[in-house]
């Protein structure tokens, strides 16, 4: 953005020399504030015409034009209420003109992210209303989430994302204090379509990334608690881009239903033709949602959640080109693919709710959901390939070496997948004097049927895998074929309570709070104690200083229970977690401007774990509780106005995870007993740094930029065929870069006449998104071809990567009402 400016400025000053003519007017002066203070980076413009220009850090400014005898001069800043008027110059004359800007704080909300920390509670309140300048792929709010410490996601195709150490599954989500529930087929990033979130729809965000409270539900890494907006009155949304668009309205009917509808449409078609694998992709996601209130009176209301979402994936492959390895011994993979896959994803979601606030202190909550999910994933694909050995030269191309290997692979499967969950919750807290008491109380039925058929044929040169010299009969290289139907029941519960001491010292904040859950199938009840304490002193009260601990105990829901052949473990139990989290929060000022420091330290303890391996966004779990393990790390945040008027933040996080399975051996090829220790888990990743950073045109704030900056450490990887699971390699590092300029043509605070047609419209802008800026090649996932021997060459497995998206240009127009 500098050299923007300064190539602005540049081209400014040409402008105002070539126009110079003998007759210009001259206008000169100040722009402070209500308390005087002068106003930098303000912008005054000549209405009509090219001349303006923006007050210096002292709030001066000077303007040359050529003579007009009436002027339009509009005054626009960050932060302030426009100001525009008429002046009327004599030729030649130099007006000395000198104005005060109202603060308008709301004439930002479109471009500010207030985070902050509930001294109750380790739980981030984060402001999401700036998100549509983001550039945003997934288009919902996690996309934010994987900036923030403690976070990491390296794959941009997907919502999903890992927190200190823990896999997808683990991250619960509300929605309205109803639980969202992720499909369960999904493989691969550009299969998933949209994030169930609608960031439309989307008034308050909270975010904890562990050492959570008692009254958030049973998983071992991080809750994202989100509450839909009630409107006050009508308003509305437009936007459209390469990769989709969506509608939302909201408003209220006769001061008692208050209504809030979104529906969203996606292809990731445009981004999908930058992978290896070239064919017909077919995407199509949609999905509708509405939020409705019915107050009855001040003391109750009624609410209705409801949401409906199809995902359709169709994928012809056609052929695939891709080179791996390393500077010494690099390889090429050549494809050419018939059959093809289809995958859909259906979700219905009803919940009905009842607030009842009897009085200021007492507030009960009671609610009704019904979830429902159709999945399904079929495909045929014959592919035939080769690997040759090769010479990388210029611009990229190869010069072929030799054949490594050759054959072929059929892969099928018919998998289909039902998931019904009925719950009925109640939610309540009381109020006495400083002492806040909470409880809750839920019973679920769940209903799975699943039934999976799949298989896996692979022929290198000539003999089908696995490869038997003895054996004429054609071997399956993989086979699962089976049919589980599970209906079980779960009772969960909290009761907490919270407390604020203010003492000599300072004031604390107390939580304590113990959770239950039983699960009927596996007739486990588990408890889970949990506390939390923060301290504010008297003398310094921009820090903060917070603590939290507790267990986290996560039943298994399904995937967890399902041996890698298909089969049910009846025998499974949940899996535990202690957390322990160290915190602070210092506020001050740098450059006259706010900044907020944050930092927190934890130490995870794991037992009854159940070991997985990821392939993109597939989990296969061992289905056996046999391992322990732990995650230690460090998160570092940094936000503040690094350009005025504006937030940014600049985030880090150092940690490690391991596991070990007790008892576990391998023999190695001398017959060498092995026992493994303590080995990474699949999320170990040791550095994650992310930078989200906005700026504006200092000459004309309608101009901004918005950047968001990505950098993960290799994330361990192993042969899935071996028995030395504890042998493992490391992927490339994940770097990427996604940038967007958006021009604003209107806000709120600026009016048109009654013949220009967008005066309906209370925000118009369009934006240019940029996503991975830097060409960065990532690796999310590799594929293993096993093969035999080729004439001279051995066979073996090789780990091909699987690519991500490359750079694209994106286009988004956004028109609010």
């Amino acid at each position: 953005m500098y050299y923007l400016r300064q190539i602005i400025f540049f081209i400014f000053t040409i402008q105002s020399i070539i126009s110079y003519a003998q007759e210009n007017s001259i206008i000169t002066g100040t722009i402070t504030d209500e308390q005087q203070k002068p106003v930098p980076f303000a912008n005054i413009q000549v209405q009509g015409t090219k001349y303006g220009t923006s007050t210096d850090d002292k709030g001066n400014f000077e303007i040359t034009f050529p003579y007009q005898s009436e002027l339009n001069i509009a005054i626009t800043c960050i932060n302030y209420y426009a100001e525009n008027f008429i002046i009327k110059p004599k030729p030649g004359e130099k007006i000395t003109m000198n104005r005060t800007l109202r603060v308008n704080i709301q004439k930002i909300d479109t471009v500010m992210i207030i985070s902050r920390y509930d001294p109750t509670g380790n739980m981030q309140k984060i402001d999401v209303r700036m998100m549509d300048m983001q550039p945003n792929i997934t288009g919902g709010v996690e996309n934010l989430l994987k900036t923030l410490p403690g976070v990491s996601s390296n794959n941009e195709l997907s919502s999903q994302y890992n927190v200190r150490g823990g896999n997808f599954d683990e991250n619960i989500i509300y929605i309205n204090d109803v639980e969202i529930y992720r499909p369960f087929l999904i493989r691969e990033g550009q299969q998933e379509g949209m994030s169930f979130v609608n960031p439309d729809l989307v008034s308050s965000l909270k975010f904890s990334a562990g050492g959570y409270d008692a009254s958030y539900g049973d998983r071992m890494s991080s809750v994202l608690d989100i509450t839909y907006k009630k409107p006050t009155c009508f308003s509305g949304s437009v936007s459209g881009s390469f990769l989709g668009g969506s509608v939302h309205l909201e408003g209220t009917i006769n001061k008692k239903l208050s209504y809030l509808i979104g529906a969203r449409y996606k292809t990731t078609q445009y981004l999908l033709g930058t992978l290896d694998t070239k064919g017909q992709y077919n995407p199509d996601f949609s999905d509708i949602q509405a939020a409705l209130t019915y107050t009855v009176n001040d003391k109750l209301d009624i609410g209705f959640l409801g949401a409906f979402s199809q995902n359709i994936y169709n994928f012809i492959p056609v052929s695939q080109t891709t080179i791996f390895g390393n500077t010494f011994n690099s390889y090429q993979l050549n494809v050419y693919y018939n059959g093809n896959e289809e995958d859909r994803y259906t979700i219905a979601l009803g919940a009905l709710s009842i607030n009842y606030k009897p009085s200021k202190d007492l507030s009960l909550k009671f609610i009704g959901s019904i979830y429902n999910s159709q999945e399904q994933e079929t495909y045929d694909i014959l592919g035939q390939y080769w690997i040759n050995e090769v010479n990388i030269t210029g611009n990229n191309t190869t010069d072929s070496i030799g054949n490594i290997a050759v054959g072929s692979f059929l892969n099928h499967a018919r998998n289909y997948l039902s998931t019904n969950v009925i719950s009925i919750a109640h939610k309540g807290s009381f109020n006495l004097n400083k002492n806040r008491f909470k409880w809750g109380l839920t019973f679920q039925w769940e209903y799975v049927h699943d039934q999976i058929s799949e298989w896996d044929m692979i022929d290198s040169a000539g003999y089908s895998l696995p490869y038997s010299p003895n054996d004429n009969v054609i071997n399956l290289f993989n086979h699962v074929n089976a049919g589980n139907l599970i209906r079980s029941t779960r009772t969960f519960g909290y009761i907490m309570y919270v407390r604020e001491f203010k003492e000599e010292p300072g004031t604390f904040f107390f939580t304590a709070g113990l959770r239950a859950n039983y699960w009927d199938f596996s007739h486990q009840l588990v408890f889970s104690p949990r506390t939390q304490l923060s301290f504010q002193p008297k003398r310094n009260n921009n820090f903060l200083l917070y603590a939290a601990t507790g267990v986290y105990q996560q039943p298994p829901f399904y995937k967890e229970m399902v041996y890698p052949d298909g089969s049910i473990n009846y025998n499974i139990k949940a899996q535990k977690s202690f957390h322990f989290v160290l915190g602070s929060e210092y506020t001050f000022r740098m450059f006259e401007r706010p900044f907020k420091f944050t930092s927190e330290a934890y130490y995870k303890r794991y037992s009854d774990l159940i070991p997985y391996q990821i392939n993109n966004l597939s989990i296969q779990y061992s289905a056996v509780n046999d391992a322990i393990g732990y995650a230690t790390g460090i998160d570092f945040k940094l936000n503040g106005e690094f350009v005025k008027g504006i937030e940014s933040w600049t985030s880090l996080s150092i940690m490690q995870t391991e596991e070990k399975q007790p008892g576990k051996y391998y023999y190695d090829s001398n017959g060498n007993k092995i026992e493994p220790g303590y080995y990474p888990r699949p999320t170990d990743q040791l550095v994650n740094f992310a930078i989200y950073f906005q700026d504006y045109l200092p000459m004309d704030p309608t101009y901004r930029a918005n950047l968001t900056l990505f950098f993960g450490s290799p994330l361990p990887y192993n042969n899935p065929y071996s028995v030395a699971y504890n042998q493992v390699f490391r992927m490339p590092s994940y770097k990427r870069v996604d940038i967007g300029f958006t021009k604003v043509f209107k806000t709120a605070a600026q009016k048109f006449g009654d013949s220009n047609p967008f005066r309906f419209f209370s925000d118009i802008w369009l934006s240019l998104e940029v996503f991975n800026l830097l060409q960065i090649q990532n690796t999310v996932s590799y594929t293993w071809l096993q093969t035999v021997g080729n004439g001279q060459q051995s066979g073996g497995a090789y780990p091909v990567p699987n690519y991500l998206t490359s750079r694209r240009v994106d286009l988004k127009i956004t028109l609010k009402f």
